[in-house]
C-alpha cells in the first residue's frame, strides 16, 4: 500500500477532536534508496514520536535501573501478587518488607517489558505496524505490547469515552509516550 493511501486511512480513523492536531508524517530520500527515511507522529505541529531517533520530548529509558529509580512511575500491586510473595517467603518476612519485595519484582518485570517494547519501536517500520493496525481489532491494538499499536488505537475514533476512562489503571503500566497520547485523548473528552 502506498504511503499516501495508508496515511489517508489512518487519518480517517482519527478521533474528530484530534483531526488536524495529530499528523502522520513520512519521508524518504529519492536519490538514496539505501536510506530508510524518517517517520514520525506530530501533535500540534510538534514532533512527538520519531521512529528513527531518540530526540523526542518523551523520555526514553536506557537501562532497567533508570526505570526503577524514576519516581514518576507508579506500579499498582494487587493482593494476588502480594499473597504470592508471602507464600514464596513462607510468611517469615515482615509486612513492610513484603511490600518492598513485591514492588521491586513488579518494577523489574515492567522494566523488561518497557525496554523490549522501546527497542522494537526503534527498529520497527511504521508502515508495517500501521498496516497491521488497520487489519486488527481495536481491542488487540489496545492490549498489545507494541507502543505504536497502542498509540494508533488511543487516537482512534472507535475508542469511546467510557473505554478511555476505564483504562486509566492500565495506562500506568505503559510507556511514557503511550501515556502522553492517553492524556491527549483524555483532554478531548
Amino acid at each position: 500500500m502506498s504511503w499516501s493511501k495508508l496515511k489517508q486511512q489512518l487519518e480517517s480513523f482519527l478521533c474528530p477532536a484530534l483531526y488536524g492536531r495529530v499528523e502522520y508524517i513520512a519521508s524518504s530520500y529519492r536519490y538514496l534508496p539505501d536510506k530508510p527515511g524518517i517517520c514520525y507522529i506530530a501533535v500540534d505541529k510538534k514532533n512527538m514520536l520519531n521512529m528513527s531517533d531518540r530526540t523526542t520530548s518523551i523520555r526514553w529509558y536506557q537501562t532497567e535501573l533508570e526505570i526503577k529509580n524514576d519516581s514518576d512511575i507508579q506500579i499498582p500491586i494487587n493482593n494476588e501478587e502480594f499473597e504470592a510473595i508471602r507464600k514464596d517467603t513462607k510468611g517469615v518476612v515482615p509486612e513492610d518488607r513484603l511490600k518492598v519485595i513485591a514492588r521491586s519484582r513488579k518494577i523489574s518485570e515492567y522494566a523488561k517489558e518497557l525496554l523490549s517494547a522501546q527497542s522494537s519501536l526503534s527498529k520497527s517500520n511504521f508502515i508495517v505496524v500501521a498496516t497491521k493496525f488497520l487489519s486488527t481489532s481495536i481491542e488487540e491494538s489496545l492490549e498489545s505490547n507494541d507502543i505504536l499499536l497502542n498509540i494508533l488505537a488511543l487516537v482512534d475514533r472507535r475508542v469511546g469515552k467510557k473505554r478511555i476512562l476505564n483504562m486509566s489503571e492500565k495506562m500506568k503500566l505503559k510507556h511514557p509516550i503511550v501515556q502522553y497520547f492517553y492524556e491527549l485523548r483524555l483532554s478531548t473528552l
